[in-house]
């Protein structure tokens, strides 16, 4: 029989080579999933409020007079799976007409650059907000796009909700719940107004910080509002807050740095590298939380334009005042003289390092929304 010839040996440097490729593999697969495992944790974490680091930054909560059915975390409010189907909130405009009695000044609640906002009482005695953009409005129609597409997709309680919309030629109009109880600018500013009490302005900061973390955090693309405002913080009967007017709002990822030629918002509650070069991120609104929380702590406007010195910025006046509070314990020279002093002293300084933290002219070192809430 002829002789079977000798098979050639594998040489040991491929056996050493495939040994050492298939180690690093290994590794590389247990260093993916070693990520992955802190990354889903670190997530689940943010989502119920909590950061995965100590937290060394002040909280405004928690908060003593809150019932235990408000002061949940934002875990226990997490947006609905897909977005909004609107086939049952698509109104036509005689609806919208004969819900507001032809859109009569009696039932007008509300008018700005964007148009008018009336209150409407469908047939079913359900009460709505319908705000009418200016049909002439360039910028309206932007406002409206933006507004169905990011409203339509977020639900939360301390967020207005949107009921529907309506399409006809010209007239663009939104349909939102009814919040029956004005805004916090009317409440803290308004002419012969009742002074607010403490616990209701803590309420009030409380509700809309989790409001904002929501948009931020739970929203997947994450939703930067960008004109967050006293005067866009509706109040109910109970005094719970609800954030509203998503006409300027944006979505953003996390690898986002947006730079907007188009710096949209409100003099006195811009953050400073936002108005001076357009660069837009979450904290440009935490900023803004800031500037209403020095609102709820003083009872000053954002822009002081009955004193001697016009347009002094509540910010630059507010600075200073803080850093004296919180390293001497003496409030006075910063909190509302109408309060009288009837004040929780240990909330007062939560509230008061919260603002501190949220106005940093600089961006990275103010806290996330979620930080600065129990």
């Amino acid at each position: 029989m002829p002789s079977r010839s000798p098979q050639p040996e594998t040489p040991k440097g491929l056996i050493v080579g495939i040994a050492l490729g298939a180690i690093i593999v290994l590794i590389a697969i247990i260093i993916f999933f070693i990520y992955y495992r802190r990354k889903k944790r670190k997530e689940a974490l943010s989502s119920k409020g909590i950061s995965s680091k100590p937290n060394q930054l002040p909280v405004l909560g928690p908060v003593s007079h809150e019932t235990p059915s408000t002061s949940g975390s934002l875990g226990s409010e997490k947006p609905s799976p897909g977005i909004l189907r609107l086939s049952q909130g698509v109104f036509s405009y005689e609806e919208l007409a004969m819900a507001t009695n032809g859109f009569s000044n009696t039932n007008l609640v509300g008018e700005g650059g964007f148009g008018y906002v009336h209150k409407g009482v469908f047939r079913d005695g359900k009460v709505v907000a319908i705000k009418q953009l200016k049909a002439e409005s360039r910028q309206g129609e932007r406002e409206f796009q933006a507004e169905i597409e990011i409203v339509s997709r977020i639900h939360h309680r301390h967020l207005v909700s949107l009921v529907g919309y309506c399409v006809t030629g010209a007239q663009r109009m939104l349909v939102y719940e009814f919040i029956p109880n004005n805004t916090l600018e009317f409440h803290l500013h308004g002419k012969e107004r009742p002074t607010m009490n403490w616990s209701t302005r803590m309420k009030i900061a409380v509700g809309s910080a989790k409001g904002l973390a929501y948009l931020h955090e739970d929203c997947q693309p994450k939703i930067i509002h960008r004109d967050v405002k006293a005067a866009n913080i509706l109040l109910d009967d109970s005094f719970e807050a609800k954030v509203a007017d998503f006409g300027l709002a944006k979505h953003s990822l996390d690898t986002d740095t947006h730079v907007s030629t188009r710096v949209m918002g409100t003099f006195g509650y811009m953050a400073p590298e936002y108005a001076s070069s357009g660069k837009l991120t979450e904290k440009s609104d935490v900023f803004s939380f800031g500037v209403v929380l020095l609102e709820l702590i003083t009872g000053r406007r954002p822009i002081n334009r009955t004193q001697s010195f016009l347009d002094d910025s509540i910010v630059d006046w507010a600075r200073p005042l803080l850093k004296q509070a919180l390293k001497e314990g003496t409030y006075d020279a910063l909190v509302d003289p109408k309060l009288q002093g009837d004040y929780d002293s240990s909330e007062m300084t939560r509230m008061i390092s919260c603002a501190a933290a949220c106005i940093c002219p600089s961006a990275g070192l103010r806290p996330q929304m979620s930080q600065v809430i129990p």
